[in-house]
């Protein structure tokens, strides 16, 4: 069953989640494709004879495309049907993974994952849209606990995943089962997705695009470069940052905005989005350090690193789906305190891990972690867009995905600076163990991950109780 009016279209369905799982199948790859890597990147760098700076760009190229594309997703919507777009990502991620799966060197390898970028850039968005377009607000806390799920689940189970492939096959076929997740996907949105968003096709503000392109590009090329050269990232970032003003600034202003920046004079939107991006700093920062530490400071064999990282990965997919439903309940206030508190104590846990630290001490750290993560996720991303009425809700859901993924290309960085840092200091202090010294680099870049846990948490309190956030009026 659907209805249409004449903004919006086919907006309530009989079966919201069916016609979801296509887009949340490949959000979740997008997302699994974030972290999944980073177990393989010695196997990679052996393969094509390649240093650590240069194959960090499979990470950092993936996001920077990622960030690039993020801000016309809302344009997007207005240009071209629900079904096309969806498709039209499904197929640009399988044939990027395609290209990665059979590339003969790091060029052609570096590329498909530039063009998987591309389909994630499209679907990230769409899967928080399209629910805030297809679910009832008594139920749109457990729609985007969900989307949510993929969000934060799929980083935390990328590493397990490829490690256990990693264990029998080589590291190709991470690629390669990318394409079987997608084609599922494929086919539950053949079969389910209608169109949710009107198409208006309005003007295409072609400045506006460069100016995002140029600055949110600038931005993330600076902060993969602070590790490898200081004054070439601080100068991509300060004009990043500059143009990014000049953007935003012009969007404002503009009659038909590529990106509506007006919805951050909501301030619960703002709260929300802060939250949203400080906890997925915490998620990329742990997850990036993390399976390199296991690994090269306490001498894990790869395959069973993966296996090490399971039970956080599984506690996650349990708390991001109860957290959903519980804000459904409760609202966001007690949960995303709580949640920062959990990530605070994980991440002090490693900072006081050694060489010799036991697994059971590692997976109980990053099981704590993994509570605190989600817990704070979905409550604060439902927060923020249930401020925001339907029409809002794909320029905000993009605002806060674009800025997503540029704070987890900085959280990455930031850590592989710490990581290489602490190394250094290590070995000018006159050490010559090479796991002690990673061991050191690793808790430099957990104390950042603590230090994001507790702005989290002081953040948090800005988050108004169910009764208040309810009869709080937008803002103009």
């Amino acid at each position: 069953m659907s209805t249409t009016t004449k903004n919006e279209i086919n907006t309530k369905l009989e079966h919201p989640f069916l016609a979801m799982m296509g887009v949340l199948i490949g959000g979740f790859v997008g997302m699994l494709s974030e972290t999944s890597l980073n177990i393989a990147l010695p196997s990679i760098m052996k393969a094509f004879s390649i240093e650590t700076g240069t194959v960090q760009w499979l990470v950092t190229g993936y996001m920077l495309v990622i960030a690039i594309v993020l801000p016309l997703s809302s344009l997007l919507t207005k240009h071209f049907s629900t079904r096309g777009l969806v498709r039209s990502a499904l197929i640009i991620f399988i044939v990027g993974s395609i290209v990665a799966a059979l590339a003969p060197d790091f060029p052609v390898l570096l590329a498909g994952r530039m063009i998987q970028g591309i389909g994630t850039g499209i679907v990230l968005p769409l899967m928080f849209s399209i629910a805030m377009r297809i679910f009832p607000p008594n139920k749109l806390g457990a729609a985007l606990g969900v989307a949510a799920l993929v969000i934060m689940f799929a980083p935390a189970i990328g590493p397990t995943l490829a490690g256990i492939i990693l264990g029998v096959l080589s590291w190709r076929w991470i690629f390669w089962s990318f394409i079987i997740f997608l084609l599922i996907a494929l086919a539950f949105m053949e079969k389910n997705l209608t169109n949710v968003f009107e198409v208006t096709k309005p003007k295409v503000d072609w400045l506006a695009i460069c100016l995002s392109t140029v600055s949110f590009g600038l931005i993330v090329f600076g902060i993969s470069f602070l590790s490898k050269n200081m004054t070439l990232a601080l100068i991509a970032l300060v004009v990043g940052l500059v143009v990014l003003v000049i953007y935003i600034r012009q969007q404002l202003h503009a009659e038909t905005p590529t990106l509506d920046f007006k919805v951050l004079k909501t301030s619960r939107f703002v709260t929300g989005s802060l939250l949203v991006m400080i906890d997925f700093g915490i998620t990329l920062s742990a997850m990036y350090l993390l399976p390199m530490y296991i690994q090269n400071g306490l001498g894990v064999a790869v395959a069973l690193t993966g296996v090490v990282l399971l039970p956080g990965g599984l506690v996650n997919a349990l708390v991001s789906f109860l957290a959903g439903r519980a804000y459904d309940k409760m609202g966001a206030k007690i949960l995303t305190r709580l949640g920062f508190i959990f990530s605070a104590v994980g991440a002090l846990m490693f900072i006081f891990s050694g060489v010799h630290s036991s697994l059971g001490y590692i997976i109980a750290a990053h099981i704590i972690i993994m509570i605190g993560v989600p817990m704070a996720m979905a409550p604060s991303q439902t927060y923020g867009l249930n401020s925001l009425d339907a029409f809002q809700s794909a320029d905000g859901s993009a605002i806060i995905n674009t800025f997503q993924q540029v704070i987890g290309a900085v959280a990455t960085g930031i850590a592989t600076l710490l990581l290489s840092t602490g190394q250094s200091n290590y070995f000018a202090d006159g050490g010559h163990s090479a796991a002690q010294a990673f061991t050191q680099g690793a808790h430099y870049g957990f104390i950042f991950t603590f230090v994001l846990a507790i702005l989290g948490f002081i953040l948090a309190f800005r988050v108004k109780d169910v009764k208040d956030a309810s009869t709080e009026v937008p803002e103009e």
